[in-house]
């Protein structure tokens, strides 16, 4: 799985990925195709940059500009090979939800840009749900500044989630967020948590060892040497019956319950934060809060590599049809979503220990050139991105669109799991750091900002792939 060495000359890490291109594709009508002049910036090899690789298994398939539908934009020109997008709209509310939504504007416009309605899928684990669930703890936050309640009465909750996904689905997001990140209105409820007023919540609780612990986190060591997730756990055990809780936990049948009423109270004590950090704190540090979750786990399904295991069992050297076969079944996987970097070590462990109890003994990432960006979303599988392992939004703007910051461009090798690894992997551990990034002396001093150069191949990759799903 060679890749396209130039992809490795940046100069920084954020390349306006495009990805917008497929939005809607579903309905074929027709778009302008303006000419487009690239516009160089330090380019040392445009052929590279701009030509597909002439051979590979990625070929994408050639898409007619006619194929995509044009929704003008009255007062707005289209920028050349753009789709553009249908204007945004009123939403349809209850009218029973008794909250200021207009106070929640930013939040609602960054939530509903994270969950753009083609990419939710794609960047659903890392970026939509993530943030979505920011929201939700936010709104109960500035509910609770008003009802001086730290959730949601069950009725309240229908109508305020019904209100909110009409909002974000009138500016564009994903209607089935939902669905996509497994959020019903209960989230807004306290659940099982018996502690739900302010009052109460802030006589059992310390909270200004709760606020100086969770105001103000250090990015660099709340997922290793955490801080703030402690003092929310310690909280949530105050309000949800103390250390009895695990004790009974431990001691009968019914301790799953137990456990969901402490889940329940660790939210209610979100809910205070939100309360009284400012909005853009609170989201800032519950981003942080959920990265630290999410990359913990491969969020990728790999189902029985039965045809690889049979290709690659008794390999010692390189074997085309082992390497075919293995490539055919990431090529698969990668069309799942987009991951981050340390998600992508994760997934290449789990996946070597698969390859390993089925019998292959060799190395065969090694042997076939598997890098760690080849369990990401690709482009004409050659210009993998892997997300940051810090939180990431999609961001908009009127000149590159949708865009958001990848990371690890370089060729790196995906790890082959030792007899332990798969156990015993902590990114954490002293001796464990992510492969070091490229640096000046191994690029270059030559650098460009990633930008037309890789419009054509990424938005050729993004119509390929949406048709593949269809077909």
């Amino acid at each position: 799985m060679d890749c396209v060495k130039s992809a490795a000359r940046l100069k920084g890490s954020l390349c306006p990925w495009l990805l917008f291109y497929t939005i809607w594709l579903s309905t074929i009508q027709d778009v302008e195709a303006l000419e487009m002049k690239p516009e160089l910036n330090h380019i040392s090899s445009l052929s590279v940059l701009a030509s597909p690789p002439s051979s590979g298994l990625f070929d994408p398939i050639e898409i007619s500009p006619a194929a995509l539908p044009h929704y003008p934009i009255p007062g707005e020109s289209s920028p050349p090979m753009y789709p553009t997008f249908p204007a945004t709209y009123d939403p349809s509310l209850t009218g029973r939800c008794p909250v200021n939504f207009s106070a929640l504007s930013n939040i609602m416009d960054k939530t509903a840009s994270d969950c753009f309605v083609p990419l939710a899928d794609l960047v659903g684990n890392v970026i939509c749900c993530p943030q979505f669930s920011s929201l939700l703890r936010i709104f109960r936050g500035y509910y609770s500044t008003t009802s001086n309640k730290l959730v949601l009465p069950n009725a309240t909750a229908n109508d305020c989630f019904s209100d909110i996904i009409s909002i974000l689905a009138s500016r564009r997001a994903n209607s089935s967020i939902p669905a996509i990140c497994s959020i019903k209105p209960s989230n807004l409820t306290g659940g099982s948590c018996p502690v739900n007023d302010v009052a109460i919540f802030e006589k059992m609780v310390n909270t200004s060892k709760l606020l100086d612990s969770c105001s103000n986190i250090d990015q660099l060591k709340e997922c290793c040497r955490p801080t703030c997730q402690p003092a929310i756990m310690e909280a949530a055990l105050k309000i949800s019956g103390g250390p009895a809780l695990i004790s009974d936990y431990k001691n009968t049948i019914g301790g799953p319950n137990q456990i969901e009423a402490l889940n329940d109270c660790k939210e209610v004590v979100y809910t205070w934060l939100s309360r009284v950090l400012s909005m853009d704190t609170a989201n800032t540090a519950f981003r942080l809060l959920s990265s630290c979750k999410v990359n913990k786990v491969c969020p990728l399904d790999f189902k029985q590599p039965s045809e690889v295991i049979k290709a690659c069992r008794n390999v010692a050297a390189p074997s085309p049809s082992c390497c075919s076969s293995l490539n055919t079944y990431i090529a698969g996987i990668q069309k799942q979503m987009l991951i981050t970097n340390k998600q992508a070590i994760i997934c290449a462990t789990v996946f070597g220990s698969i390859l390993q109890k089925g019998g292959v003994m060799t190395n065969v990432y090694d042997l076939c050139d598997v890098d760690l960006k080849d369990f990401s979303l690709q482009a004409y599988g050659q210009q993998g991105c892997l997300l940051r392992s810090y939180p990431a939004d999609v961001v908009y703007d009127n000149t590159t669109g949708f865009s958001f910051t990848c990371d690890l461009n370089d060729n790196i090798a995906a790890p082959w799991p030792s007899s332990s690894s798969a156990a015993s992997l902590s990114f954490c551990a002293p001796e464990m750091s992510l492969p070091a990034l490229p640096t000046s002396e191994t690029l270059g001093n030559t650098g460009y900002r990633c930008g037309v150069e890789f419009l054509v191949p990424i938005f050729s990759f993004f119509v390929s792939t949406t048709l593949l799903r269809k077909g």
